[in-house]
């Protein structure tokens, strides 16, 4: 498959030429006391060595497969043809599981599962990989990063160190990974304080007890201007609490301008449930993310570069600030 480059360099960006990529679906493990098997899609350069990787968490959404590993293709084909290797678990709330309504603990949400999902996938890397024909040898698993979005991005902070404090749970709070180099959040719930929404409280409770005191990991947040849904909270900047409620000395802001809850329509290509239809936006925000990964796992300074090209841009595209 050749990446289609249409937006792929919108602005400008330094993402350099893409590559031709593979899929391989399913991967399925077995987990013990899952009340399904682990799906997972793998995609990555058809070339190259030394490939880092990318664990993505799909959002909850409303759409019949999108909330799945067959989601996402705007930053997963793209991603993996600027030098990635992409993998996408099918959480246990995605609608192709039909599991949502079933008396099964954490339903719908699944918030928990969702984050022991991304523990398996780096517990049985070497698996998942070997799945796929001559891609372990071309891979550097010791480069790794994890990105979600919508309830993925609640997913990735858990995993950054973002804990649920829910009064009557006792299970283990800290589901903290090490092995992430660094994490992504885009467009993530946030804390559920006086505007908290009345729906999401009824419909969702554990979305009430985030706390970001102990996320500690090195976390880039994505949020958009525009992104506003009082079911969850009549306050905007909700959605960039895991940023302005977390530690400093490794956070970073990404503020997407014009950008609602699809930002531009990252979730498929064509996406009905997209309401800010824009792929300028998609390409620049799959860009963004790209050279911020780049920056994280490999070193460069890819980062800094498209950073400071926003503001000589000929329209707004976004904003950065860090602690």
């Amino acid at each position: 498959m050749v990446l289609n480059t249409a937006y792929a360099d919108a602005y400008g960006f330094p993402v350099g030429e893409p590559t031709p990529i593979l899929s391989y679906s399913p991967v399925v493990l077995d987990v013990p006391d899952r009340p399904v098997r682990l799906e997972i899609k793998v995609t990555a350069p058809a070339t190259g060595t030394g490939l880092p990787v990318i664990v993505l968490s799909h959002g909850h959404g409303g759409a019949n497969f999108l909330s799945s590993l067959r989601g996402y293709g705007p930053l997963v084909d793209f991603w993996a043809a600027h030098g990635f290797v992409v993998i996408q678990p099918t959480h246990l709330d995605s609608t192709v599981l039909g599991l949502r309504e079933r008396a099964l603990p954490d339903a719908p949400l699944f918030w928990r599962d969702r984050a022991l999902d991304m523990h398996t996938v780096l517990d049985r890397l070497p698996e998942v990989l070997g799945a796929v024909p001559d891609l372990p040898q071309r891979v550097d698993t010791s480069r790794i990063a994890a990105v979600g979005h919508s309830l993925g991005g609640h997913t990735v902070s858990l995993l950054m160190g973002m804990r649920v404090l829910e009064p009557q749970d006792t299970r283990e709070k800290d589901l903290s990974d090490p092995r992430l180099t660094a994490g992504v959040v885009i467009g993530a719930p946030g804390i559920a304080d006086e505007h908290f929404g009345s729906w999401a409280r009824e419909h969702y409770p554990s979305l009430q007890y985030p706390d970001f005191a102990t996320m500690t990991g090195t976390t880039l947040v994505v949020a958009g201007e525009e992104d506003l849904n009082s079911n969850f909270s009549s306050r905007l900047s909700y959605r960039w609490d895991a940023y302005t409620h977390s530690p400093g000395g490794n956070k970073t802001l990404l503020m997407m301008a014009g950008a609602g809850h699809l930002f531009g329509g990252i979730s498929g290509y064509d996406a009905a449930e997209t309401t800010d239809e824009n792929p300028a936006r998609v390409a620049a925000l799959r860009a963004l993310i790209l050279s911020y990964l780049r920056s994280q796992l490999l070193g460069d300074r890819s980062w800094e570069t498209a950073v400071g090209m926003l503001p000589s841009l000929p329209v707004p595209v976004a904003t950065v600030e860090a602690k």
